[in-house]
């Protein structure tokens, strides 16, 4: 088998998963136990804190077999097929790339089709607010009254640029920066399953590099195993080489080299 970054890796694959999200996780399973789920839901928050990952593993709550359901089998061959992204009833868009005005005319006239397999056909829109405002526009009726089997699921880091007659139809969940304490203890939790030796210094010095992205300071934890692997070398000043923002250190960087700003290397 192949070999699978951390970050995709350790993907969380059911809300209990979710780190540092609770308010916004905990909100969407009381709305599936309680059968109140709206229509259109917008994820906001920087990179990395986990909007498009609670979009799919909410696609997975309402399209797993017997669903909508919370506690779902992660065997069951529809949650499977969401995961590895390709079920037919759940479409992931990327909005950066399908900005205009034809590809979501495209996709109001697909919305009218039943599901394929599943009870919900759910679109989930990427970077939502790279579209154009012609865009916008086109998809604003089918957003306002969408076939009862249809779920609109969008996620943005600028939802400041989402026209305010998209919002008002949308339920917003704001995604928070994880705190710093948490992306630690998550990191050393994968660095024993992936039995990787580290001081907790080093696994600090990441986390609070990430500035709150959990996918930041995996992908970082991902390059500090290679060098370790590779070098047999643990501690803080190799984890201050992935990250210049150091634990503990009075400047908050590691010390640069004169007059080229590149960070000094660990040999």
């Amino acid at each position: 088998m192949s070999y699978q970054v951390i970050a995709r890796k350790y993907r969380p694959q059911r809300f209990s998963d979710v780190v540092g999200q609770e308010h916004v996780t905990q909100t969407l399973a009381n709305a599936i136990k309680q059968k109140r789920t709206a229509h259109a839901y917008l994820f906001c928050g920087p990179r990395g804190t986990g909007k498009t990952t609670i979009a799919r593993i909410f696609a997975k709550c309402l399209n797993c077999t017997d669903g909508p359901k919370v506690d779902f089998d992660e065997q069951d061959a529809r949650c499977i097929e969401i995961a590895d992204g390709r079920s037919l009833d759940v479409i992931e868009i990327d909005g950066a790339s399908n900005r205009g005005i034809e590809e979501i005319r495209e996709l109001r006239d697909t919305v009218k089709y039943a599901p394929a397999a599943s009870k919900f056909k759910i679109y989930i829109i990427d970077e939502v607010h790279m579209l154009t405002k012609e865009a916008f526009n086109a998809l604003l009726k089918t957003l306002e009254e969408p076939p009862a089997h249809v779920k609109f699921m969008f996620a943005t880091t600028e939802p400041e640029k989402v026209l305010p007659t998209i919002l008002s139809r949308c339920q917003r969940f704001d995604l928070r920066r994880i705190p710093t304490a948490l992306i630690s203890q998550h990191l050393a939790h994968i660095a024993k399953q992936e039995k990787v030796k580290i001081d907790e210094a080093a696994l600090y010095a990441i986390a609070r590099g990430a500035d709150g992205a959990m996918r930041d300071a995996e992908s970082a934890l991902d390059q500090l195993a290679h060098q370790l692997l590779r070098r047999q070398n643990r501690g803080r000043r190799r984890a201050l080489d992935v990250w210049p923002c150091g634990a503990g250190s009075d400047s908050g960087v590691v010390s640069r080299g004169s007059g080229r700003g590149s960070r000094n290397r660990v040999a």
